[in-house]
């Protein structure tokens, strides 16, 4: 169930958009991690493209909502770490 629930989470978070860039924070390479138990509890680690980002409060309370909405989902953590570094090769290619 929780890695069923973690990819549900990750397709919800391909919606959440960067509204600088318009990608979504998936494609962007920001979810670093995304951790789902069995009562449905769900942490997700990301990071920003920049450590003084404008939008980080933006971002992380988009992906907290996104997550949130996913059936199954009883609680949402959003951990910001800027280790590692993110760096424009960690975009999807298109």
């Amino acid at each position: 169930m929780s890695v069923h629930l973690e990819r549900l989470v990750e397709i919800a978070l391909r919606d959440v958009l960067d509204p600088e860039i318009g990608r979504s924070v998936v494609d962007l390479g920001l979810i670093y991690a995304i951790a789902a138990t069995p009562d449905g509890s769900v942490a997700i680690t990301m990071t920003t493209t920049t450590r003084g980002c404008p939008l980080t409060g933006f971002l992380k309370e988009a992906v907290a909502m996104a997550a949130g909405g996913v059936e199954g989902v009883t609680a949402v953590a959003v951990t910001l770490t800027w280790e590692p570094a993110w760096e424009p090769a960690m975009i999807a290619a298109e």
